[in-house]
């Protein structure tokens, strides 16, 4: 069967271009009503436009129904009014993507702390806003899909971008939490890595790359991700067609007594506290003082 989004509402945050762009215009076309979240800065978070009101109006032009918002993800009181408008022309929200951020590239050293800050508060406390703006909504109903964005930069690292990495792997771990606190009201939450080319990473690409790279090669994975039968507490990777798992594991470990409790001990120990064999990937964060309690019993 084909995944349909039928009397279904999504609102796609910086939608206004690049990868919320074809988010939106996926969405639409497979029967959802689309809020277009766009403030209409550049990639550094500067300026404003229209740019939401463009992709509405290409909504709208194939038949689909959407409202452009220029509300920021970084103040929660527009992302509640955000909510608030679409609940009231459509009756509520059922999918949210959290797509909206911004780049102040640096390395640390030369990196102004005021930078660091507008990237956090963009990507994690702006997508931390929207999701709650939309929680209590997604409570009442027992239904919610919720896509976070994460970033390859923030689950394994890339230089010149620690701002941006802390701020995404934030993420990573916001979608966890929610995956659990929300599953009881069947609400999934999953989160996306996806690789682009966009006007955030222009110039970061080879010209063929960036065409290979094309944003609609990540819009399936997304769709999938905040479908009915979506899973939940997922990361994936999505780039030029290709979709990937990502999983956080942890290794057994080593007990360490006497002499070995100690720098030197986890020195000497240090191969077989990194050996991978018979790595876990926890479900929550309880698993491993679990963990631990086996090791200690030789298990």
């Amino acid at each position: 069967m084909s995944i349909r989004f039928d009397d279904r509402v999504a609102i796609v945050t910086g939608a206004g271009g690049g990868l919320g762009r074809h988010y939106a215009l996926e969405l639409a076309k497979r029967g959802a009503r689309v809020v277009v979240n766009d403030l209409g800065g550049d990639r550094s978070g500067q300026g404003a436009s229209d740019a939401a009101l463009g992709v509405v109006e290409e909504i709208r032009a194939f038949g689909g129904v959407a409202i452009a918002n220029g509300g920021s993800v970084a103040d929660y009181d527009q992302m509640v009014e955000m909510v608030a408008r679409a609940t009231e022309a459509w009756g509520g929200v059922h999918i949210l993507i959290n797509n909206a951020g911004v780049l102040r590239d640096k390395t640390f050293a030369r990196m102004d702390p005021a930078d660091f800050a507008f990237v956090v508060q963009v990507h994690l406390l702006g997508s931390a806003y929207a999701t709650k703006a939309c929680w209590d909504t997604f409570r009442a109903q027992n239904y919610g899909r919720v896509l976070m964005t994460s970033s390859s930069s923030g689950l394994f690292g890339n230089f010149g971008q620690a701002n941006y990495a802390a701020a995404k792997l934030g993420i990573a771990g916001l979608a966890r939490t929610l995956h659990l606190e929300g599953a009881r009201h069947d609400i999934r939450v999953n989160t996306i890595a996806p690789t682009a080319g966009t006007r955030m990473t222009e110039g970061l690409f080879p010209d063929a790359a960036f065409a290979a790279f094309a944003p609609e090669k990540v819009a399936p994975a997304a769709l999938y991700l905040v479908s009915k039968d979506a899973p939940s507490g997922q990361i994936l990777g999505a780039g030029a067609g290709v979709v990937q798992a990502s999983y956080i594991t942890l290794t057994p470990g080593v007990a360490l007594n006497g002499d070995d409790l100690s720098p030197e001990g986890v020195a000497r120990h240090w191969a077989a506290i990194t050996d991978r064999a018979g790595e876990i990937v926890p479900s929550t964060g309880a698993e491993q003082p679990i963990s631990i309690a086996r090791t200690l019993q030789g298990g």
